[in-house]
């Protein structure tokens, strides 16, 4: 148990870290820009506290918040996404999820990738929404949601293919 606290505790502090001294400078062709730090949201187990769960992500969210000056944009998205992530994780996993005995390093990666997909767009249709905060640009709305998603979406495959190799 103390060991799991240490290595989220680790994990957070380096997503934060990761997110704001290399990936928020990274703007590939104007609307480009990956959110790696979704990842933690995405892979955090399933039987923990979910109040606690909520407050991490809005802490994480929160922590991205200041240092990109971003004005709660990414503690908003955070926050919807783990308040919404059982019923995407029953929608994606079905009967697994149902009996709480998920673990991602042992799922489908075909269903992985699917749950990947619909927490990123979520998360980067809410966050772009709230950062743009006007109808009459939609269509940038929808197009910065569809490539930074899929730049994220790559980063968090890799991500996980990295570091879940079997030994």
């Amino acid at each position: 148990m103390n060991n799991t606290i240490i290595s989220h505790t680790i994990q957070f502090i380096a997503l934060v870290l990761l997110q704001v001294a290399v990936l928020n400078h990274i703007n590939f062709l104007g609307d480009i820009n990956p959110y790696l730090y979704v990842i933690f949201i995405c892979l955090f187990p399933i039987n923990n506290n979910r109040i606690a769960f909520i407050f991490l992500s809005f802490l994480l969210g929160l922590s991205i918040d200041l240092f990109s000056d971003s004005g709660g944009v990414h503690a908003a998205a955070s926050v919807t996404i783990a308040f919404i992530r059982p019923v995407i994780l029953k929608f994606c996993f079905g009967s697994i999820y149902e009996h709480q005995t998920i673990k991602f390093k042992q799922v489908d990666f075909g269903a992985k990738v699917i749950y990947f997909i619909i927490i990123i767009f979520i998360h980067h249709l809410i966050l772009f929404s709230l950062e743009i905060f006007n109808l009459s640009n939609i269509l940038l709305v929808l197009k910065k949601t569809l490539f930074s998603g899929i730049f994220t979406l790559l980063l968090c495959v890799i991500t996980t293919v990295i570091f879940s190799r079997k030994k």
